[in-house]
This record gives C-alpha cells, sequence and structure tokens, in this order.
C-alpha cells in the first residue's frame, strides 16, 4: 500500500512514523529544504537547535512516548526550571509555593483566589461552555480584578500578546490543565525536559525509521495539485512530476488545502467569522553570560516590545549550545500588525532596545550572534465560540483524508497534542488500511 503525505512538519512526519508501522510504503512531500516546520531546528554558528522555543513537560506521555518509541529515551533530560514575573519594573521568581506565598504584587486574598482558580479549572471537564465567555471575563470572574492584571494579564500577553482579550475562556482551561500538571507530586517544583539536540534529534530519528521501513521523506517538494485517479486512489502533481498513491492525507492548512486539492476531493464550510491565526516574531540571542535565570519569565510591562523571554540555557546544558547562552525574545501578533512590514534590522533594534530596558546592565558586547525568526501563522486564535465557527473539513473521496491543527477546538498547540491527535486518527486509518489488505487477498483467493 502507497500513502502519501503532504507536509513534513511534526504532524505529517509523526503521521508518517504511525503508518509505515502497518507494511505501508509511505512518501512525505515537504515544501522546505528542511523537515519540521515550526520545530525546526537552526544552525547558529557553533550548535544547532531549535528555531523556536519547544519544551516537554513530564504530563507529555504521548510525546515521551514517541521519543521511546523512536528509541530515545536516553537523550531525554529533565531538568528544574524556574518561573519569574517582571512587575513594576522588579524581577520575582515564583518557582515555588513559598515564593509564589511571598509574592508582592498579590495580596492573601488574591493569592487564595489565584489557587481557587487554579484547582476550579483544572477540574472542568465541560470545556464548552467556557467558549461563550472571554478568558478575561472568566478569570476576573473567578478571582478578581486584581489577581487578573498581576497575575493572568502578563501570561495572556506572552501567550497571545494584544489579542488576548478576544479569546474565549477555553484557551485558559488548555494551559491550566497542561501546564500545572508538570509540577512533581513529590517536591511540587516544576520540572521540564528536552532531547539533546533539540528537535533535530527527533527528526533525524523520525527519518532513520521511515527509511528502514522502505519510506521516504521529499524535501524541497512543492505540490502543485491533487486529484482522483480514474482508476481509484489519488494522484500528487509535484514538481511537475505526477505520482499515484492508494491514499493521501494533507496535513497542511485549509488555505494550502483549497489551492493545491481538487473540488472533488473534499468541500469546506465557509465560516461568518474568518479565522484569526496569531503570528510570531522572535528575537533570539546568543551569548557569552546568562541572560535569565528564568525558563519563562512574563512581563508585565507595555513598553518593553516582547511578550516575553524565555531562558533556554536556565534549562539546556550548555554542553548542547557550546557553552553559549540561548534567549529567546518572542512577540505574538496578528497577520495584520504592522511590525510585519519592518525589516530584519529595524526588528531587531526595536527588540534590543527593549532588552536594554528590561536588564539595564546587559553589555551588548556579550552577544555572539542576534537572530530574527518569523512565523506568519503559529495558531489560529480560540475566539467566542470557535468550535462553531471553525471550517468543517469534509472529504467527498475515500482515499483522501485532511488532518492539522485546526482540529484542534479544546486543546492547546504543542506537539504532545499532535502526536495524540496523529494516534487517534492511526487508529482508524490502521484498520482501513488492514480491511484494504484483506481484500486484496480475498481477491487473489
Amino acid at each position: 500500500m502507497k500513502i502519501g503525505i503532504v507536509g513534513g512538519g511534526f504532524m505529517g512526519l509523526t503521521l508518517a512514523h504511525e503508518i509505515a508501522k502497518n507494511d505501508a510504503t509511505v512518501k512525505v512531500f515537504e515544501s522546505d529544504s528542511q523537515m519540521g516546520g515550526l520545530s525546526t531546528h537552526e544552525d547558529y554558528g557553533s550548535f544547532i537547535w531549535d528555531k523556536f522555543y519547544h519544551v516537554i513537560l513530564p504530563t507529555d506521555n504521548h510525546l515521551i512516548g514517541l521519543i521511546e518509541d523512536l528509541g530515545l529515551a536516553d537523550e531525554l533530560c529533565w531538568r528544574r526550571s524556574y518561573t519569574g514575573y517582571y512587575v513594576q519594573k522588579k524581577f520575582y521568581s515564583i518557582s515555588s509555593s513559598k515564593e509564589f506565598l511571598l509574592f508582592p504584587a498579590l495580596n492573601l486574598w488574591d493569592k487564595a483566589m489565584l489557587a481557587f482558580t487554579i484547582f476550579y479549572g483544572s477540574k472542568i471537564d465541560d470545556w464548552k461552555k467556557l467558549e461563550n465567555i472571554t478568558v478575561k471575563d472568566w478569570l476576573i470572574k473567578m478571582g478578581g480584578k486584581r489577581t487578573y492584571e498581576k497575575f493572568w494579564s502578563p501570561l495572556l500577553l506572552a501567550k497571545l500578546g494584544d489579542n488576548h482579550e478576544k479569546a474565549s475562556a477555553v484557551f485558559i482551561w488548555t494551559y491550566i490543565k497542561r501546564l500545572f500538571q508538570a509540577r512533581s507530586s513529590a517536591a511540587q517544583k516544576e520540572h521540564m525536559g528536552y532531547v539533546k539536540g533539540g528537535y533535530k534529534t527527533v527528526f533525524d530519528a523520525l527519518e532513520k525509521s521511515l527509511s528502514n521501513k522502505g519510506s521516504n521523506i521529499a524535501l524541497n517538494s512543492t505540490v502543485e495539485s491533487i486529484k482522483p485517479s480514474a482508476d481509484g486512489g489519488v494522484t500528487i502533481r509535484n514538481n511537475g512530476v505526477e505520482e499515484h498513491f492508494d491514499k493521501v492525507i494533507v496535513t497542511t492548512p485549509l488555505n494550502v488545502l483549497e489551492k493545491i486539492a481538487a473540488e472533488s476531493l473534499f468541500e469546506a464550510s465557509k465560516s461568518s467569522t474568518p479565522i484569526e491565526y496569531l503570528g510570531v516574531i522572535c528575537l533570539i540571542l546568543v551569548t557569552k553570560y546568562s541572560m535569565s535565570p528564568y525558563y519563562v519569565l512574563n512581563i508585565a510591562d507595555k513598553e518593553i516590545p516582547f511578550t516575553g523571554v524565555i531562558g533556554m540555557s536556565s534549562l539546556v546544558d550548555l554542553d548542547q549550545t557550546a557553552d553559549k547562552h540561548l534567549t529567546y525574545f518572542p512577540k505574538y501578533i496578528s497577520s495584520t500588525d504592522p511590525y510585519w512590514q519592518k525589516s530584519e534590522d529595524e526588528l531587531k533594534a526595536i527588540f534590543l532596545e527593549g532588552v536594554s530596558k528590561l536588564y539595564p546592565d546587559f553589555d551588548q558586547s556579550s552577544i555572539v550572534s542576534s537572530h530574527i525568526h518569523k512565523a506568519f501563522k503559529v495558531q489560529p486564535l480560540q475566539v467566542l465560540n470557535y468550535s462553531e465557527n471553525i471550517p468543517k473539513i469534509k472529504t467527498k473521496h475515500k482515499d483522501f483524508y485532511v488532518l492539522n491543527t485546526s482540529q484542534f477546538v479544546n486543546d492547546t498547540l504543542n506537539n504532545n497534542s499532535v502526536v495524540n491527535h496523529v494516534k487517534n486518527f492511526a487508529q482508524g486509518f490502521t484498520k482501513e488500511l488492514e480491511a484494504h489488505k484483506t481484500k486484496k487477498i480475498d481477491q487473489l483467493v
């Protein structure tokens, strides 16, 4: 059985890995020169690491299962992580229960209401009712305005930028469910993990696993069209060459799918509310010295142009980054934000000015290199009634399938969710492959 997958990001490659286990030959088409999509790597000169920041939580069971399945269990490292807040021009650590209780931006009543919000949110199972209220209104209702302004607002800014007031309460519910479960039940301290070599190690292992099973990844492969074949199956036209497949799965966003797939293969419902996507512009600094003791620094200061600081080297051992320190400064923005029109030099100047405001004593001569990375479409913004407004994609052909992140209506976008989504799809798809195999055997008999 020959399967074609369009999209060589984390979802497409994980899907290929699962399908190839079933004696199927898989070919993945990726238009970029590197596999991985948003999880791909960057060459920082003396070392290679993730282009955008990623972390693994102890509760990411699906992702950890994939890592173990690829034989990378010994490459998985766990470290104590630290969380900080920058508020009222001061830095505060809230990495333990004691530090949380001493956090001066909140009084004891505020902290009690915050703890109640987290506990209550973690127990909610019916997420649908949270779609009818904005995240801001729900958090103020649960914990009060002061707790929202001093604690939650910086968190939301760090993840959603200025668009955070449009989001429904589903977003923070998924965040609470995932992130706050990362605390060790024994020590009540946050632990996070990474794979040695970053996600490049994972993708290299996926590529090797596929190759060992007779499958492959075609990079620099721009899919021009996908159409049904007259004798069954689906044909992909790639770089001017047509290739037939028994089944094809597309993992790209809807706007790409609409450009390349024949109308006879699928139909998408028309949404009355256009789906907003958040993008990210991120400054990455490689420095001689540490810039932050925190893995995550949430910023409650609108004078700072970025929405958080990710101190990767507070988590990742320096032997992974050639004894250099790696720090990410992300800014999450909408597709219409004027920042997209700025040049790389303009963005570096703006961000570095923000770095100087945040760290007045920082010596810019310690910068080894600086990089600007952009991603125009990172994730859909979960606005009010998002699950009812997203386009529903229905395939018309028995050998054509669509699997992408727009189908995440009650989950936060992270690689653990991607693996879970793939595995749920693969269960049903595997049954179809087995039924097809049985039918072929019966025909031969």
